[in-house]
């Protein structure tokens, strides 16, 4: 019996750029389905883009029905009202998966960056450079935060991937 393909959204959240990427994890093989951005308007409150935020992840959740979101985890930054602001944003994107049922799972950055180049100390410029060779893309992912939510939808696909071989070795124990 063959097993279900999942279909993985990667957000990178922000109050200006919100990235959204989206593969397809299917028999072990990672396609890309779409990528981008969610911009609210600079000159909307904050109340404002975080709602668009949410409309817009609930818009890409009902139009391919992911199994899972990945997103990253909240770090504290050096200016605590930045940081503040990333996790509302970030609170958005996951309300949004949540109201639908949808799986949530964090990584930080470092760890979609050594899931992605092989270093969790790796430059924005990398990863995009690398998303763009694995996913067989002709041009340069953009913007970075795409490039980056593909990154954490890739770290979780690894994630599935390592968790089926795990049951698959446990079952003839």
């Amino acid at each position: 019996m063959k097993k279900k393909a999942h279909i993985i959204l990667g957000i990178d959240p922000g109050t200006r750029i919100t990235g959204y990427g989206i593969i397809k994890l299917d028999s072990g093989v990672i396609s890309p389905v779409d990528f981008g951005c969610i911009k609210p308007p600079p000159k909307y409150d904050l109340q404002q883009r975080y709602l668009i935020i949410f409309e817009g992840v609930e818009e890409l959740i009902n139009k391919y029905e992911p199994s899972s979101l990945a997103v990253e985890t909240q770090f504290m930054q050096k200016n605590a009202q930045s940081a503040f602001k990333i996790g509302m944003a970030r609170a958005s994107a996951t309300l949004a998966a949540s109201k639908k049922g949808i799986s949530i799972h964090e990584y930080a950055p470092k760890k979609a960056k050594l899931a992605v180049v092989g270093s969790g100390s790796a430059s924005k410029e990398q990863v995009q450079k690398m998303m763009q060779k694995i996913l067989g893309l002709k041009e340069m992912i953009k913007p970075q935060d795409a490039a980056d939510a593909l990154a954490l939808a890739f770290c979780h696909a690894h994630q599935i991937q390592f968790e089926q071989r795990i049951k698959g070795k446990h079952a003839y124990v």
